[in-house]
């Protein structure tokens, strides 16, 4: 099973950029890395999925612009970066994995999570 900690998080102003980091551990090669998340009381939200072997990122239509996902093979790290952040963006940031590579949207469609990283925009 692959292990994923999160970071880059934090306390960031509405208009700024944030990147987010995702280290994995394990054998990740036919593994599929998303990034999720989640607000108190509501489901886990996706935002934007790649494949490690390659193939074209799937993002949310919603978010389309604004986020995106890149991974550094060598160094297995997934990256989310966020730009134009905006006060609705405040959530916890969740990276995932999934056996397969197929990038998937549902959460429940991933079995490996990170702890998760705090994203707080201020207006």
């Amino acid at each position: 099973q692959v292990q994923l900690v999160e970071s880059g998080g934090g306390l960031v102003q509405a208009g700024g950029s944030l990147r987010l980091s995702c280290a994995a551990s394990g054998d990740t090669f036919s593994y599929t890395m998303a990034w999720f998340r989640q607000t108190p009381g509501k489901e886990r939200e996706f935002l934007a999925a790649v494949s490690w072997s390659g193939g074209s990122p799937a993002y949310a239509d919603s978010l389309k612009g604004r986020f995106a996902i890149s991974r550094d093979i060598p160094k297995k790290m997934v990256y989310l970066q966020i730009n134009s952040l905006k006060s609705e963006d405040t959530a916890m940031y969740y990276c995932a994995a999934r056996g397969g590579l197929t990038p998937k949207t549902r959460w429940t469609d991933y079995n490996s999570w990170g702890q998760g990283t705090q994203v707080t925009v201020s207006s």
